[in-house]
């Protein structure tokens, strides 16, 4: 539909300028005869001719000219909207929107306009999503800080027993650490949204490092007497190995974490249509169905509570997505409370 009227529209556009030029040179035509008639002039068929329609370009200049004029108005008040609202655009104000006037839509100035609000609503989101990450950023750094200023304050009474004292600087190491680990992932998320990351892919077995990482988790689950079920098929895929220890290493600390003691834990390595797909299952808590969608989002807890006392930061799963998504793969989660979580990731195989 807006093709046949953009077909129409020109059609009509090209029809009235042929209308403007015949009514001019009309007109030329009939005032240089009056003018010849007038002086009593009586020049050639070729003179006639080009004064005719020089005198009736002339004509046509000034209906244009005209016209442009009396429209002027109404595309200054346009340009003058757009400049006022970039202006507001610059210092931060990013609910800015210009309204489209009807008939405006398809043509440079409402394409202009659509294109400004659109740029203006990404920039909002984007400064949303900022604010929120610094506020989160701030609330997970504040928490630490004050229990190791509020513990390391009750040191200073003389009168604690020395069993208080090692618990006080127990919490003070606890919140240390996470603090630290905070700061880490902090920079690592940062550095992996970055262009300078570096980034070396080479074929191995991934078989062989998820065994590694079971096994380096051994003291973990065995402490929790989890029954860990490991099923791999040889695979082969062309990946950055450090990076993807992270991922591994972190989804199966997160079932180590989430998994009550006698739970068990599956991890499943196998070929399929070209890609090699990782499957790590518990019979842990599980996550809410509301939560799920959220999941990879930094910062995001499905169970505040829960997260803090075990030394979560939120920050793990949003890591995971990114290493997965650089590496050309998709990662999956399913689950519901109280009957455990399945992280599916899969892989291009390194064929």
């Amino acid at each position: 539909m807006k093709l046949v009227w953009r077909i129409v529209r020109s059609i009509l556009t090209v029809l009235f300028v042929i209308l403007v030029l015949s009514v001019c040179w009309t007109a030329a035509y009939y005032i240089t005869a009056y003018v010849y008639g007038r002086i009593g002039a009586r020049p050639g068929e070729l003179v006639r001719q080009l004064v005719n329609s020089t005198f009736g370009f002339f004509i046509f200049g000034c209906i244009m000219g005209t016209i442009s004029y009396l429209t002027l108005p109404r595309r200054m008040a346009m340009f003058n909207s757009i400049i006022d609202a970039m202006r507001r655009l610059s210092r931060g104000d990013f609910t800015v929107s210009l309204t489209l006037k009807r008939g405006v839509e398809n043509n440079q100035f409402g394409k202009l306009v659509q294109s400004f609000n659109d740029m203006a609503a990404q920039l909002g989101a984007m400064e949303k999503m900022r604010q929120e990450f610094i506020s989160n950023v701030s609330h997970e750094i504040q928490s630490p800080l004050t229990s190791i200023s509020g513990f390391a304050r009750a040191l200073r009474e003389p009168l604690l027993s020395e069993e208080e004292r090692a618990h006080y600087l127990d919490i003070i190491e606890t919140e240390s650490v996470r603090l630290s680990k905070l700061s880490d992932n902090l920079l690592k998320l940062t550095s992996l949204e970055s262009e300078h990351h570096p980034f070396e892919r080479k074929r191995y077995r991934l078989d062989k490092q998820l065994r590694a990482v079971v096994l380096a988790c051994e003291p973990q689950w065995l402490d929790k007497s989890i029954d860990m079920n490991v099923e791999l098929e040889e695979a082969e895929i062309v990946a950055d190995p450090d990076l993807m220890n992270q991922v591994w290493g972190n989804l199966i600390h997160n079932s180590i974490k989430f998994t009550p003691r006698g739970g068990s834990i599956g991890v499943r390595l196998r070929l399929a249509d070209g890609e090699a797909e990782v499957r790590i299952s518990d019979t842990g808590i599980g996550i809410g169905e509301e939560d799920l969608p959220h999941i990879f989002e930094r910062f995001y807890k499905a169970d505040k509570s829960r997260n803090r006392a075990k030394g979560g930061s939120g920050l793990g799963l949003a890591i995971v997505k990114k290493i997965v998504d650089l590496h050309q793969g998709s990662i999956d989660v399913e689950s519901k409370p109280g009957e455990g979580t399945v992280f599916t990731v899969r892989l291009p195989a390194g064929i």
